[in-house]
């Protein structure tokens, strides 16, 4: 290890894994609730793999894996992967008597502003980008309506305001993986509301649909396999009574004749 690997800096997966050990320490009696939120603060805090190591110097290693001081490549497709940081695609939205769209590949700024009077405004995240690992969706819908459409494991958090309008909760409150984003939807609704749903993605929708149809037939064929195992079964029991019957047949024969001799 070189003398300033400590200061490198350290990624939201590397955060992550603090905070699971920490989960695990808390779990297993280890650290009491009051120590476990301030480690949990300060690893979420930490920006360099100096500051990370202390939170969990005092834990048993076989209950910490050690965070790694060189950097590696994320996985592609994972969370560490998407969330980008760096230029982003768009800051704002307007619909006035009209509407608007993101979605697609594009990249989530740290706050995005969106308004919609008298119109309607769709915020898409199922295949963003990140520009970091807590992004704000701020919406102010004046008679008018926007839905903003998360993908399964990003946690959600509504804290929006309406009046005689509202705002969509009943994503908010789901935990979300490791490393994932977090989503904060907040605003102003007057005459208006925003949804928030949680959806895949099409191709994993078509990818969900073919392992289902996958299963089917396979199920089919275990269903014909064992037909055709009982039809063999039972043709098989049928041709062993003809042989005994055949064979009887031949033996009571055998002894009528030797009886006339």
């Amino acid at each position: 290890m070189t003398d300033d690997a400590p200061e490198l800096r350290a990624s939201d997966a590397d955060r992550e894994r603090v905070a699971e050990v920490l989960r695990d320490a808390l779990a297993e009696g280890r650290l009491d609730m009051t120590e476990f939120e301030e480690r949990l603060d300060a690893a979420y805090r930490a920006r360099t793999y100096g500051e990370l190591a202390p939170i969990t110097r005092d834990l048993p290693v076989g209950a910490a894996p050690a965070v790694p001081m060189t950097k590696e490549p994320a996985e592609p497709g994972s969370w560490a992967a998407r969330i980008t940081g760096g230029e982003t695609s768009s800051t704002w939205a307007v619909a006035i008597m009209s509407g608007f769209q993101r979605k697609g590949r594009w990249t989530m700024p740290k706050r995005f502003n969106c308004f919609a009077f008298w119109g309607g405004g769709e915020i898409d995240l199922r295949e963003a980008n990140f520009a970091d690992r807590e992004v704000v969706v701020n919406c102010v819908a004046i008679m008018g309506g926007m839905n903003v459409v998360v993908p399964p494991g990003v946690e959600v958090v509504v804290r929006g305001i309406g009046v005689m309008g509202g705002f969509d909760h009943s994503e908010a409150g789901v935990a979300g993986e490791p490393g994932a984003p977090r989503v904060v939807v907040t605003g102003f609704a007057f005459w208006g509301g925003v949804g928030v749903e949680r959806k895949v993605t099409r191709a994993e929708r078509l990818w969900l649909k073919e392992e289902r149809r996958r299963e089917k037939l396979e199920r089919k064929a275990s269903r014909q396999e064992l037909a055709a195992r009982v039809r063999d079964d039972v043709l098989d029991a049928h041709h062993r009574m003809l042989e005994n019957h055949l064979d009887l047949r031949h033996r009571h024969r055998h002894r009528e004749e030797r009886g006339k001799d």
